[in-house]
């Protein structure tokens, strides 16, 4: 397997479009992802946002999977976290250790940005067997509840 996880920078606009395209196609959300896309313009200043991580796992060329995470810096301590805002992997590329691979290059990263955990969200549905399977045996579990405050009742989320 020729695999290989990449750190997106603001340079690395096409494999950026490739991961929005993988994320649609991975998560059966091809309008989420792809029907009001940001401009090229957009995407490079996220990209070059130190706050902003994306990976794309990169399989004889293509895009298979990818992680997308934010780094929150932290007002109590001089340390930060990482979240895991989506990974996702192919369908035909499942059970081959990519989701592994790309927390284990975002834990690289982390560990270079002083922060002192990551943390992610799982759905408790059928959907998620998998993912919380695959957290579950990489951090420990915490049971919380997950609220969305709309910023404008008029615009659904």
């Amino acid at each position: 397997m020729s695999l290989a996880i990449q750190h997106l920078t603001s340079n690395d606009l096409p494999r950026m479009l490739a991961l929005l395209t993988m994320f649609g196609v991975a998560f059966d959300e091809p309008e989420t992802y792809n029907a009001k896309r940001p401009g090229d313009a957009y995407l490079q200043r996220l990209l070059g946002n130190e706050t902003f991580i994306a990976l794309a796992a990169v399989k004889n060329g293509e895009v298979v999977g990818g992680l997308a995470a934010y780094e929150l810096q932290k007002f109590e301590q001089e340390r930060s976290e990482i979240y895991i805002y989506d990974l996702a992997i192919l369908e035909v590329h499942r059970r081959e250790g990519i989701a592994t691979a790309l927390i284990e290059k975002l834990k690289e990263i982390a560990a270079t940005r002083g922060a002192w955990v990551i943390f992610v969200q799982a759905d408790t549905g059928v959907e998620d067997e998998a993912a919380i399977a695959l957290y579950s045996k990489l951090g420990k579990r915490e049971e919380v509840l997950h609220f969305d405050i709309a910023v404008n009742p008029e615009i659904s989320t």
